[in-house]
């Protein structure tokens, strides 16, 4: 048998302001070709399948379409809720999805409901009594909202995790009674050892939410879902990442996922899968001149580009000048280099030293223009600042 783990398509996604659904169709094909190609039975997407809770009507479609697709193509598809989730609303008619090869883990109650898929099919003897692989699926959970249901004292994640894949022990040991179990746990969290980017939305504050690899000792996978990159935790814990950057922290990453063969003797094989990027990401860095010169940025021309110029005094019209060469310039920042301290520093560290408010007016205007103001313009800053005064003090 052979699984396909995905996770965190975040399906209605903009970058920087640019829609994304065009490059996440795309995925859809190259993900219904594999299917196809490899021979997969199951396509596993652990959690975030959308981007909010309320998903555009185009949005939706895309998802149906490729369930259609992928269960039209041969495979079966288990999926659970993320933190982007509404875990009500893609948990609508899970019992009549089920009946085409759709299977939504999305609910508490069900945390501990395999999808059960005998390796002899069913209906054989064989695939009645011997080695069966049950697939369980975590949503995301929200420890405030879910631990009085799930019996726990601490509402935190570690806590709420633990109760969750305590269920999901108890059930896999009940039915190793009476034959082989092999067990696959998709869960959409934030595990220590995991390496994140900027697009995820945090968990928690300071980490606090990550929850410790041994809470999934003992399964034969744990297919994860949250982080964007993708990577090993370990040889039977993983993160698929997202198929698409969703932020320019993630230009480095290979996007893809993990096929993973399984038989009645267990787990095989994990081998990775790649997804084609429909647009490269660039991360540009140096003088404007320079960026418009060089021949070794030529590749970003085409590529969604994210630019910090390090010019002494921030140039006019940056911006329209760049995107003349990178048209797809997304992002400017300005980080001047060999500028004296004070214009290099930070503007919020630069306010947190103002000693008065002509100094907190004089340091905006350098931070927004790249030189300080002159002195006219000081004398009708101090003139501005002392009408206000004035005000204040007759009211």
């Amino acid at each position: 048998m052979r699984l396909l783990h995905t996770s965190d398509w975040h399906l209605g996604r903009s970058f920087h302001g640019v829609g994304m659904l065009d490059a996440q169709r795309s995925f859809v094909d190259q993900l219904v070709a594999r299917v196809t190609d490899l021979s997969i039975d199951v396509v596993l997407i652990a959690g975030d399948v959308y981007d909010r809770a309320l998903p555009g009507v185009d949005v939706v479609d895309l998802l149906d379409d490729a369930l259609v697709r992928i269960t039209g193509a041969g495979a079966q598809v288990v999926l659970t809720s993320g933190n982007h989730d509404s875990a009500i609303r893609l948990g609508f008619a899970s019992r009549l999805l089920e009946k085409g090869g759709v299977h939504l883990r999305t609910r508490l109650q069900e945390l501990d409901v395999p999808v059960l898929l005998p390796f002899g099919g069913a209906g054989t003897e064989q695939g009645e009594k011997g080695p069966v692989l049950a697939i369980y699926g975590i949503p995301w959970l929200e420890p405030r909202l879910v631990a009085e249901q799930l019996g726990v004292d601490t509402a935190s994640h570690f806590e709420v995790t633990r109760a969750a894949t305590e269920l999901i022990r108890a059930d896999v040991a009940a039915r190793s009674e009476s034959r082989t179990v092999h067990s696959v746990v998709l869960a959409h969290t934030f595990a220590s050892g995991g390496i994140s980017s900027d697009s995820e939305r945090d968990l928690s504050i300071g980490g606090v939410g990550a929850v410790p690899l041994d809470l999934f000792d003992g399964f034969s996978y744990t297919a994860l879902g949250h982080l964007h990159g993708r990577q090993s935790l370990s040889t039977e814990v993983r993160y698929s990442g997202s198929p698409l950057a969703y932020s320019f922290s993630e230009a480095k990453h290979r996007k893809g996922g993990w096929l993973v063969d399984v038989d009645g003797s267990g787990i095989t094989a994990v081998e990775e899968i790649l997804w084609d990027a429909p647009r490269k990401l660039a991360v540009l860095r140096g003088t404007l001149d320079g960026l418009l010169e060089s021949r070794e940025h030529a590749w970003a021309e085409h590529a969604y580009c994210q630019v910090t110029l390090t010019d002494a005094q921030r140039p006019s019209q940056a911006m329209e000048r760049l995107r003349a060469r990178f048209p797809d310039t997304l992002v400017l920042g300005f980080e001047p280099e060999g500028a004296p301290a004070a214009a290099a520093a930070s503007y919020s560290s630069r306010l947190a030293n103002a000693e008065d408010d002509l100094a907190v007016c004089c340091g905006f205007l350098e931070h927004v223009r790249g030189r300080e103001p002159d002195t006219a313009e000081q004398a009708a800053l101090t003139e501005a600042l002392e009408n206000v005064r004035l005000q204040e003090a007759s009211l």
